[in-house]
Formats: structure tokens, C-alpha cells, sequence
């Protein structure tokens, strides 16, 4: 993925992205969860949605803050078993080039 996926909202609507940002930063920094299973809880979620680059970009993040290839895999599996396959698919798709 190239670039910040919301940089048309940054350009046009600096006040909404500062929300967002704001949002981020309050549900992604470390706290009582560490920041490594905050990814993996994201990857589970943006894979219930159909959300290709999403989990492709959490799948390197949780990795950067070492989650393991088999926990990504655990995280696809809680999606699979709320949200149904199609969140398999979709992981699937995501994860072919980095796993």
C-alpha cells in the first residue's frame, strides 16, 4: 500500500483527521493490552469485514511487534469462528505474500 490510505481526508478535511488520528493513537498505543495483540485483535476484525489491506498492514505491524506467523494464523481462526469464512477468504488473500 502506498502512502497513508486516508491522505485524501488529511488534504480535505484537516479537523476530521486529526479525529482520527486521535482515535488511532487512544486504540492502538500500548496500555493494560500490549500493542501486539491490539494488532492481532484489529487483523481479526478488518478480516470480518472484507478488509484486504487492512489485515495485510496489521499482519506486518503485529509482526513488527513480534507476533508470530502461528498467532496471526489463531487471530484468523477467531475471525472464522464469529464472523464466518469469508473472513478466511479474506485473510487468505491478504496474507499469500507474507506468511
Amino acid at each position: 500500500m502506498e502512502g497513508h490510505p486516508l491522505k485524501i481526508i488529511q488534504e480535505k478535511d484537516k479537523d476530521l483527521f486529526s479525529i482520527l488520528e486521535a482515535t488511532h493513537k487512544c486504540a492502538l498505543s500500548e496500555g493494560s493490552i500490549p500493542l501486539k495483540y491490539k494488532l492481532l485483535i484489529a487483523l481479526a476484525l478488518d478480516a470480518s469485514h472484507g478488509a484486504v489491506e487492512g489485515v495485510k498492514a496489521l499482519a506486518m505491524q503485529a509482526m513488527e511487534e513480534g507476533a508470530t506467523k502461528e498467532e496471526i494464523m489463531e487471530a484468523v481462526r477467531i475471525a472464522n469462528f464469529i464472523c464466518g469464512v469469508g473472513s478466511v477468504y479474506t485473510a487468505a488473500n491478504a496474507l499469500r505474500d507474507s506468511l
